[in-house]
Parts: C-alpha cells; sequence; structure tokens
C-alpha cells in the first residue's frame, strides 16, 4: 500500500485534472505568469493582495453564449498561478461548464480526466476550481453495469470548502455564498470541511449529495473514486440538471 500511495501522489504531481467528457480544441497553453495586473480571458491579478479574480463577462460571447476557449484560458492562468504542471495535451482535453447559468465565475467546473477504467473500476481525474466558484450540488446513482460513484478528494493547491451530508456547519463559513444562480441560492446538504493542501476527504455515504465551494486563491484537486458514469450523475437544481443531462 505505501508504494501505491507513492504511485498516485507521483502521478499527481507529474500531470494536471467532476463529471463529463473533456472539451476539445488545441492551443498552446499561456505562457505568461500570474503577477501583475494584465487581463487575459477575464484574468487579472488583485494588485494588493496579489491575489487572482475573474471578470465573469469576458467569458460570454455579445449573445450571452459561453466561450469554452476562454473558459480554459482561465484555468492555465490559475494553473500558472499554483505552479501546476501544464503539458502538451492539457488544454486540448480541459472539461469546462457553466453548466447554463451564464455564471462561470460563480458556478462552474473544469476537470481533466486521466483515466476512467469501468472494467477494473477506478477512476482518476483533478478538478479545478476558481476562487469563489462552486461545484453545484450533485449525487450519483447506479449507472448501467457500473457502482455508484464512491469518491474522495486531495488538495493539491488552494482551498475547497467539500460540503456534504451531517451536521450543520454552513453558517460558519460566512465566506461560503451559495449564488443565485443555484436554487435561489440554496442547498440541502450544509455539512462542510474545509479543505486545504495535503488533506484527503472521503464521501463516506454512498448516493449521499455533495458539492464544493473554490477557497480565495481557488482550489486544484484530485478527485480518486471507483468508477464514473456520466448519465448517472443527478443536480439538485432542476435546471442545472436539466442541462446536464441536456434535456
Amino acid at each position: 500500500m505505501k508504494n501505491l500511495n507513492v504511485f498516485v501522489f507521483g502521478l499527481s504531481l507529474l500531470f494536471v485534472s467532476c463529471t463529463g467528457n473533456p472539451g476539445s480544441g488545441n492551443q498552446e497553453p499561456a505562457t505568461e505568469a500570474a503577477t501583475g495586473t494584465e487581463e487575459q480571458a477575464g484574468f487579472e491579478t488583485n494588485k494588493g493582495t496579489d491575489l487572482i479574480a475573474f471578470n465573469n463577462e469576458e467569458f460570454y460571447d455579445e449573445n450571452g453564449e459561453f466561450i469554452e476557449e476562454k473558459a480554459k484560458e482561465a484555468i492555465l492562468s490559475l494553473m500558472e498561478y499554483h505552479g501546476y504542471p501544464i503539458f502538451p495535451e492539457l488544454k486540448e482535453k480541459l472539461w469546462v461548464s457553466d453548466y447554463g447559468t451564464g455564471q462561470f465565475t460563480k458556478l462552474g467546473l473544469a476537470a481533466y480526466l486521466f483515466v476512467n477504467n469501468e472494467k477494473d473500476q477506478y477512476m482518476l481525474m483533478d478538478l479545478f476550481l476558481l476562487p469563489g466558484q462552486m461545484l453545484p450540488e450533485h449525487w450519483h446513482l447506479d449507472g448501467g453495469s457500473n457502482p455508484a460513484k464512491l469518491e474522495g478528494w486531495a488538495i493539491r493547491f488552494g482551498e475547497s470548502f467539500i460540503v456534504g451530508e451531517g451536521e450543520d456547519n454552513l453558517s460558519e463559513f460566512p465566506e461560503i455564498v451559495v449564488p443565485e444562480c443555484h436554487m435561489d441560492g440554496e442547498v440541502t446538504t450544509k455539512h462542510v470541511v474545509l479543505a486545504s493542501i495535503g488533506s484527503f476527504t472521503p464521501q463516506d455515504i454512498v448516493y449521499s449529495r455533495h458539492w464544493q465551494f473554490g477557497g480565495p486563491e481557488g482550489a486544484i484537486i484530485t478527485e480518486v473514486a471507483n468508477v464514473h458514469t456520466d448519465i448517472a450523475v443527478r443536480h439538485s437544481d432542476k435546471a442545472i440538471n436539466d442541462n446536464f443531462l441536456g434535456i
């Protein structure tokens, strides 16, 4: 087991990774360091505190359509800010979504799937949350021949508020603001674990609802699980659920 832990840890350092299939596109990753006051694809640094910030308007065209390319560039800026390794195929296979809300900086996700082995039932991917960005509340069902996804999260960079079933302590974390575009600012699960670099937080209860919220510098998270099945993901917010399932 010790050797296996070392292998998984090493893999996550050498490479970069929620839900869905990876996006498409092929472009060289941004090389400009995430410092100063430059703006790039909605990215800018906060000169007073050196914290990163993003402008939601930059991720949408004049018709309000989500621009995946700019979202990917922002995630690359987040990676550069934290010193996360960027490799050639990363941007091409990076999956990004605003779940149809039009509020990517408040509610959305980026993910890079390394492996999803349905035969042997193991999965590894990295998740990327912008500062103050919410991954919507969801849960996993059995899907086809796959069991319900049971997962855990290791924080590589930044902080994430990982929220699931348990005693309600949400009021102890005023920095968590559930956006109006998520069930009018509501959630059903309210037990918060503040996860920081080096921590591992498991989902202890199969079929349980959970969500995450990016800390002030965002979060880069390695997710491990038995297996992932797109069609078995369900979201608490009906509008988000319908968008994700393509209804």
